[in-house]
């Protein structure tokens, strides 16, 4: 497969940035209606979604001889920590934990591709699984090895089926990163233009359908038997996952990820963000084709402050698009991490690696809509019926009961005011109440909150005098000036008589209702003082 002269520059600014988020440097210009990867994609979709049930329904019968290599890697993990918790050999409960999650992360590694992804995903939940579990699963990030290139040069010619050499003139032999589904390389095609090439892994898709049968197999069993993945539920988990990954399998569904994201962001107006054009011939389902981007790494504040950045605007312009294309398209990036996004010279931020891309339908984004608008005007009952119609409680919930059993209807309690004793105690009720009420996380918010705790993390480096008080009083009133319209037309009401309830605000963030400012400094000294007493507790 060659690439198509009719793809290269012309002087003239290029025509896909009339409708998407690219750059003005056109290696190709992209025709959405010429692309002939993109015509089965939607069938594609839905013929992965459709085959999550039957990954995750778990058989009478284990699924063959993998279940038994993970149970017998599972076990020889969790049965040495039993061994020693029952004997007291633990100084603490946060030891054990420790040691647990060590453990889990070593038969991850040592069970292959699926155990990885499914730690790195762990690794990204800070706030949804447990502090020791995400610290520990953080090793898998980039700790997996890359296949040799004559592995590599094989997928690559089987899929585009020609020689390597017949489409690009030089290709990198060393990868540039390697994760758990494919590896990426730089490349420059005969063409002339630098790209870079996302490899799939020769054997990962047949692996990964195999474990998550034995995944589906092995969670209930594990069901209330290890503390340290109760809040996880190992069943709800693995579909989870399953429904994450499925997609991944295939790039010509991450290309069309690419440009459905790059269309949302140009819609909305974004100027800060900017997607890589994918090649408009050179995408198939394990290989990916896509322009090639330069800038400063997320974490090297140093440098982008050197260059005259300005890492409170980047930090700004990231929450804002983040959140409008959840709330107006129900579409938006679903992994966002230091490795999957850079700040190029100008101050715009690159989005990268689309395997992971959130898709609300239009009932859940009206529900998540009214869950954040509920959320900002302090309607709790509002805030429970979002909630249910988005997934995360069963249909016949009898929210009133929820509410009154998690104390929501109380004014909130400073945690900073608490013993360790007392945290933990009010943290398990909370989650013993809403597994008994059959609670789950949604694959979609799943993904938002995990976009959000990256966000959070972001703050910290980049912007962390940053007055978060202020800065949402900004952001709303950037939704109300843009959306307000679209946003009433949605839910039926009139955005006017709209009441932004800053006291809710500052009950979520855990502060006195008398606060008039709060820094991510002075935020993160209450969390630590919080967590300190909660790793204080013994067991």
């Amino acid at each position: 497969m060659m690439p198509d002269d009719r793809t290269m520059p012309d002087d003239r600014i290029p025509d896909d940035r009339e409708w998407g988020a690219f750059t003005e440097e056109a290696p190709w210009v992209l025709d959405r209606n010429a692309i002939r990867w993109l015509s089965p994609v939607d069938r594609l979709r839905t013929a992965a979604q459709a085959e999550v049930p039957r990954l995750t329904t778990p058989g009478r019968l284990p699924p063959g001889v993998r279940v038994g290599t993970v149970a017998i890697r599972l076990t020889a993990a969790i049965a040495p920590w039993v061994w020693r918790k029952k004997r007291g050999r633990y100084a603490s409960a946060e030891v054990g934990r420790a040691d647990l999650s060590k453990r889990l992360r070593m038969a991850a590694e040592a069970l292959g591709p699926s155990y990885i992804k499914l730690g790195q995903i762990i690794s990204s939940g800070e706030g949804l699984f447990p502090a020791e579990l995400v610290d520990e699963f953080k090793r898998c990030r980039d700790q997996v090895p890359a296949e040799p290139f004559d592995v590599v040069r094989l997928t690559v010619e089987q899929d585009l089926g020609c020689r390597l050499e017949d489409v690009f003139e030089w290709f990198d032999t060393t990868a540039l990163a390697a994760a758990s589904i494919a590896q990426v390389h730089a490349a420059r095609l005969r063409t002339g233009e630098d790209v870079v090439v996302k490899v799939q892994r020769p054997s990962v898709a047949k692996l990964v359908r195999k474990d998550l049968e034995a995944m589906a197999w092995i969670a209930p069993h594990l069901v209330g038997r290890i503390p340290v993945a109760a809040l996880a539920n190992p069943p709800a988990l693995v579909e989870l996952f399953a429904e994450t990954i499925v997609e991944e399998l295939d790039f010509r569904l991450e290309g069309a990820n690419m440009l459905d994201v790059a269309a949302v962001i140009r819609d909305l107006g974004q100027d800060g963000y900017v997607v890589p054009r994918p090649h408009p011939e050179l995408v198939t389902r394990r290989v990916l084709v896509m322009q090639r981007l330069s800038g400063f790494n997320f974490d090297d504040v140093a440098g982008m402050q050197g260059a005259g950045i300005d890492t409170h605007a980047v930090i700004r312009t990231g929450m804002i698009a983040f959140m409008e294309g959840a709330m107006i398209h129900g579409v938006f990036h679903g992994d966002l991490h230091g490795g999957n996004l850079f700040v190029l010279p100008d101050g715009r931020t690159a989005l990268l690696d689309f395997g992971i891309t959130a898709r609300l339908s239009q009932e859940r984004r009206l529900a998540f809509l009214r869950l954040m608008l509920a959320a900002t005007t302090n309607n709790v009952m509002g805030q429970m019926e979002a909630l249910r119609d988005l997934g995360a409680l069963p249909r016949d919930t009898d929210l009133a009961a929820v509410i009154a059993d998690l104390g929501l209807d109380r004014p909130p309690i400073d945690p900073t005011t608490l013993t360790g004793d007392e945290m933990v105690k009010e943290v398990q009720r909370v989650v013993k109440a809403l597994l008994g009420y059959g609670a789950r996380l949604p694959k979609e918010l799943m993904l938002y909150v995990k976009n959000m705790v990256f966000l959070d993390g972001a703050i910290a480096r980049l912007a962390p005098d940053l007055d978060l008080l202020g800065e949402i009083a900004n952001i709303s009133m950037i939704f109300a000036t843009r959306h307000g319209e679209r946003i009433g037309r949605d839910l039926g009401f009139d955005p006017r008589n709209m009441q932004f309830d800053f006291d809710s605000v500052k009950a979520g963030l855990g502060v006195d209702l008398e606060t008039d400012s709060l820094t991510y400094r002075e935020l993160q000294a209450r969390r630590e003082l919080i967590q300190k007493r909660m790793r204080s507790t013994r067991p």
